[in-house]
């Protein structure tokens, strides 16, 4: 929303829904438990190793499958039923917490091992992201989603706030087994809501897409968008700047404080306790700023928190740097992933979220590594302050890849696409199909056609087309003709089908520098012909 429109709704409104309110308090308790066992394996490893490296490394471990798992979970979440995949995600992290508990509680873990478990819990987060994120426009629609993805934050960074206190103190009073165990009984609860949730069905015609084309597709949206392109680069910047300070907090606690688990959870807390009034502060903010300069001042906001906890390593210092580091985390990573969902149609948004999710954990997980060997090698003040030199240049980012706007767009499917009437021969299958589009273009135009049939070839292979190309006619200057190919007839009509209102525009403005109207025409291309003439019929599939 741009500065001077009207106040995005409280997120808090959105808890008068009951439907919603039980499935978000469910994934709270969830989200609860995994700061808890964030909390233990973080201290966990600290008594285990004395490596800076291992210890900075439970937070790769953690982010890693986020970066390298969630394009294939986004790509099934937009293929399949959102609700079992979220289902499986939660039996996964179920199986792993009770692992960790039991190795725990024999005390048989090594650093090692904490590692490969805080990655496959990790994998069920991946698998879990992209399908939940995508499915809150599904509960409370497209008006009401940036609040609810800051509701979703504000509960996630609430959960930061109390999950760290408590897994200080149930590490410090009863063990990390414990803590494990504690997330272990998180995954159970939000399973079981969603066993009674009812996922909305697909109402395409068509046959689902199988996992290579539906995969290339999403890359080659994402390749193809420039809006997208823009908060992708930002989010890995500031996902490789912010995430020093979770990482690098147990080393400041440990040793820059000479305090235990109990202090580090309660500094922790502090960070969630920022990002709760970041969420609550943002809508306001949305409506007085536009998103980038909201998102340029968090980032600013991130580096001078990284500065503070270098520069000044006493408790009455740190605790507010991390609060601030805390709101900057919700309000940066809250717009990223509104401006993503309502920058694109929902036919794609499940893998366009798994690749901003790949973007800003990858950017967490090389951050984690990064700023750990900087410790080893020089000191943890280095290491946070380079962070925050990071932080600034992804401000400064901003004045060439500024966050783009969203509430202009019309994102909703065109529908304005009558299928042809073809021979009973095309099958779905069919193919090579080639579309050849003429039009007749004035002297005078031909500049103004350029620039629309530039538009117009991003849009065709963003949702499908291959080859594109502009073909001008050497006897008859003034027709042109625009060339495309699909592998099949199913994938013709899928790009009708992922159109949406905002490419339909982009069809009437050309109309207005062609004259007549457009000749459209249908191919099945055959690369080879029988040798013998009485057989030059050629079959359609």
């Amino acid at each position: 929303m741009a500065r001077g429109m009207t106040p995005e709704a409280s997120p808090l409104s959105l808890l008068r829904r009951p439907g919603f309110r039980t499935i978000w308090l469910a994934a709270m308790a969830s989200n609860l438990g995994h700061w808890i066992q964030t909390v233990a394996a973080a201290w966990l490893m600290t008594t285990l190793t004395a490596s800076p490296v291992l210890i900075a490394l439970v937070q790769s471990s953690a982010h890693l499958p986020l970066a390298i798992l969630s394009l294939p979970a986004g790509v099934i979440s937009d293929s399949y039923d959102r609700r079992k995949l979220l289902i499986f995600s939660q039996v996964l992290g179920l199986c792993v917490a009770v692992v960790m508990t039991v190795l725990a509680f024999l005390g048989l873990m090594t650093p090692w091992i904490l590692l490969g478990l805080s990655f496959a819990v990790g994998c069920a987060m991946a698998i879990q992201n992209p399908p939940w994120q995508s499915s809150l426009v599904d509960f409370v629609g497209r008006e009401n989603l940036p609040a609810a993805v800051g509701l979703n934050s504000m509960g996630v960074n609430a959960m930061r706030s109390l999950g760290p206190a408590i897994g200080g103190l149930v590490v410090a009073g009863l063990g990390a087994a414990v803590a494990f165990a504690l997330n272990a009984l998180s995954f159970c609860v939000l399973a079981l809501r969603l066993l009674v949730w009812k996922s909305p069905r697909k109402t395409s015609e068509l046959p689902t897409e199988s996992f290579m084309p539906a995969l290339s597709a999403g890359l080659r949206y994402a390749s193809l968008a420039p809006n997208i392109q823009s908060v992708l680069l930002r989010a890995f910047v500031f996902g490789l700047s912010a995430v020093s300070t979770n990482a690098l907090l147990p080393l400041v606690v440990q040793r820059e404080l000479g305090l235990g688990a109990l202090a580090y959870g309660l500094l922790l807390a502090c960070f969630g306790v920022g990002a709760v009034m970041g969420a609550l502060t943002n809508p306001r903010l949305r409506a007085r700023y536009s998103g980038e300069t909201v998102v340029r001042g968090g980032l600013i906001a991130t580096g001078i928190a990284q500065a503070v906890i270098a520069l000044v390593p006493v408790s009455a210092a740190i605790a507010p740097a991390l609060a601030l580091a805390g709101a900057s985390w919700v309000i940066c990573l809250n717009l990223f992933n509104v401006t993503v969902q309502l920058s694109t149609p929902r036919w794609v948004v499940g893998r366009t979220l798994a690749i901003y999710n790949t973007a800003v954990f990858g950017g967490m997980t090389l951050g984690s590594w990064l700023w750990g060997n900087v410790v080893e090698t020089a000191s943890i003040e280095a290491a946070l302050l380079l962070a925050g030199a990071v932080a600034f240049v992804g401000a400064v980012l901003g004045l060439r890849f500024p966050l783009p706007e969203y509430a202009h767009l019309r994102l909703e499917p065109a529908n304005v696409f009558r299928r042809p009437e073809v021979s009973p021969n095309i099958l779905p299958r069919s193919g090579p199909i080639m579309i050849r589009i003429e039009f007749e273009v004035a002297p005078e135009n031909h500049d103004a056609f350029l620039i629309v049939m530039a538009e117009r070839r991003r849009l065709a292979l963003r949702t499908g087309a291959r080859n594109w190309s502009l073909l001008r006619d050497i006897e008859n200057p003034l027709i042109w003709a625009e060339k495309y190919y699909f592998p099949t007839w199913t994938e013709y009509l899928r790009h009708h089908e992922r159109r949406t209102k905002d490419d339909y525009e982009l069809s009437l403005r050309m109309r207005e520098v062609i004259e007549g109207v457009p000749q459209v025409r249908r191919y099945i291309e055959r690369q080879a012909l029988p040798d013998r003439p009485d057989h030059l019929s050629v079959e359609f599939h």
